[in-house]
């Protein structure tokens, strides 16, 4: 297996992002991303892919993401095309609070490449007709602008990309999913409400309410998913909303506390030291 960097698409080390078309005649070796994120969109054809030992058909309008410690490779292609984005993850923090709340962003660009990394998983995004004339003509918009170069490409490009971004977390979460998808799609609910309301008062029953499961059947998969409880979760983002109020304000702990969404003060600081390993204070003064 080979390992891929993404400055051998690029000579542009200020702007590690790289669109381009991809024609795939002959299988493609097994190979992983060291340090890039990869969205796939399939413009034409299909063939066969496979992720880490597993094969699964992929054929016009799907779209899928492979993270950078998925391996992954093409076979039996028959008039394959394909759209290749490669993205450094950190270019997701320009992402707005409203698109990291959406259920489809959550399932499509956070769950399915981390699920996928793990074990077998075939869930994808598949678009309709309409849909992918939609984003083959972004797609050929952004290359353009790849392409050409002039001043102010990159700006264009990010915002490009987040565009296109939305747009297919809104087709993913209109979607009808079944079986193991529509596990994804209730965990990714849970998650679009946690991010959304993780400074409120949350009680697990609430949480599972949103998902619209079980409070046990959503800890099973979430557990499945994620390798955490929906409950450690709201705790991690109150944390780091702490860590940001830290680095941030001069207000006394306490009151970083309740902003945090934490309604015990000492319960905070005995968290806080479990996962940092120092106390707020101390960590405040180490900034």
């Amino acid at each position: 297996m080979r390992s891929v960097h993404l400055h051998w698409f690029t000579s542009d080390q200020q702007f590690l992002f790289y669109i381009g078309y991809g024609g795939h005649d002959e299988d493609m070796y097994l190979h992983d991303h060291v340090d890039f994120s990869e969205l796939v969109i399939v413009l034409n054809g299909h063939a066969t892919h496979i992720v880490n030992t597993e094969a699964s058909f992929i054929k016009k309008g799907d779209v899928f993401v492979i993270d950078g410690a998925t391996s992954h490779a093409y076979k039996d292609p028959h008039d394959f095309r394909i759209c290749n984005i490669m993205y450094r993850p950190d270019i997701m923090t320009s992402a707005g609070s409203d698109l990291r709340t959406s259920i489809g962003y959550q399932a499509l660009f956070v769950l399915e490449p981390f699920y996928r990394h793990i074990q077998p998983f075939n869930s994808k995004l598949s678009l309709p007709v309409s849909s992918l004339e939609y984003v083959a003509s972004l797609a050929a918009i952004m290359i353009e602008e790849y392409t050409d170069k002039l001043q102010g490409y990159q700006t264009m490009l990010r915002s490009r990309f987040m565009e296109l971004v939305v747009y297919l977390s809104r087709q993913y979460q209109n979607q009808d999913r079944h079986g193991i998808q529509g596990n994804l799609m209730h965990v990714a609910k849970a998650l679009s409400f946690l991010e959304d309301h993780y400074l409120e008062p949350l009680t697990r029953e609430q949480i599972a309410g949103k998902s619209g499961i079980s409070e046990r059947h959503l800890n099973r998969i979430f557990q499945s998913y994620y390798q955490t409880t929906p409950f450690a979760y709201l705790l991690r983002l109150r944390l780091e909303h702490a860590c940001h109020l830290l680095r941030t304000t001069k207000g006394p702990i306490t009151e970083v506390s309740y902003k945090s969404g934490f309604n015990d003060s000492n319960y905070f600081t005995r968290q806080f030291n479990k996962v940092y390993g120092m106390s707020p204070k101390t960590y405040r003064q180490q900034l």
